[in-house]
């Protein structure tokens, strides 16, 4: 018979298994890693707005070394053992190297997220190797994840605002100007000088939230009209006026 050639009979019989031959080689084990940690973090709606930065102070378990050693870093391995010309029994073992040993001890520390002008309620801003410890391994990552608390004027729906303004009966019939003061404090200017009728509502384009990725660009602001009507009773005097201006009004339709 010829040469072999370099031909493994183990890897043609346990090939498929890869133990011997190209399938032998060890594949590379993924480094070991310590849990994600993700945390709300609630922020006003002027913080999206114009930007901020808020310090968190983060408790977290930092590895120490301690006295003596450990078993680390352990893992299966596949051994062949003989039992006699041409019999072998394949095992698996389990190995274990030789570590220092280690302790975890809480340790605080001070933690500074960007509030970038735009951000969306959800989205997330990521601290890389602050979440939690492996003994042997990388530690995970701290996410905190943006949450929106309630505000008293504005609601936001993507990119845009919407607010709801009262008027008086008198300011809806004849007209107004008015300010509304922004997230920023800047005013934002509004003329009527028609009828507004109750729930009507008016857009002011580019003032409303900031785009995240493009801060140049901006959403509209809807504000919606709630037209507060008279509690008391009216005098005959001021029935008799709005009669007439009723009046006055059927008669230009016509």
């Amino acid at each position: 018979m010829g040469s072999s050639g370099g031909f493994d009979p183990f890897a043609s019989f346990f090939g498929d298994f890869g133990f011997f031959g190209t399938g032998g080689r060890e594949q590379g084990q993924e480094t070991p890693r310590g849990s994600d940690v993700t945390m709300d973090l609630w922020v006003t709606l002027e913080e999206l707005y114009s930007g901020n930065f808020v310090e968190v102070v983060r408790n977290k378990p930092v590895i120490k070394p301690a006295r003596g050693t450990r078993k680390c870093n352990c893992r299966k391995e596949m051994v062949t053992k003989s039992l006699g010309p041409g019999r072998f029994q394949m095992m698996q073992q389990t190995v274990c190297d030789e570590c220092p040993n280690v302790r975890l001890e809480n340790e605080e520390k001070v933690l500074e997220v960007e509030i970038e002008p735009g951000m969306q309620d959800g989205q997330e801003h990521r601290f890389i190797a602050e979440g939690e410890p492996h003994v042997d391994g990388d530690p995970g990552d701290l996410k905190f994840r943006i949450r929106t608390m309630p505000h008293r004027i504005f609601e936001r729906k993507g990119d845009d605002l919407y607010t709801n303004v009262t008027i008086s009966l008198v300011d809806a019939l004849v007209g107004f100007e008015m300010h509304i003061t922004h997230l920023d404090n800047h005013k934002v200017h509004i003329v009527r000088d028609k009828v507004t009728w109750h729930g009507a509502r008016i857009r002011k384009k580019g003032e409303g939230m900031p785009n995240y990725e493009y801060n140049n660009q901006r959403g509209t602001l809807y504000v919606t009209f709630d037209v507060e009507f008279p509690k008391g009773d009216l005098s005959e005097e001021d029935k008799n006026a709005i009669k007439q201006i009723g009046r006055a009004s059927c008669r230009e339709r016509v």
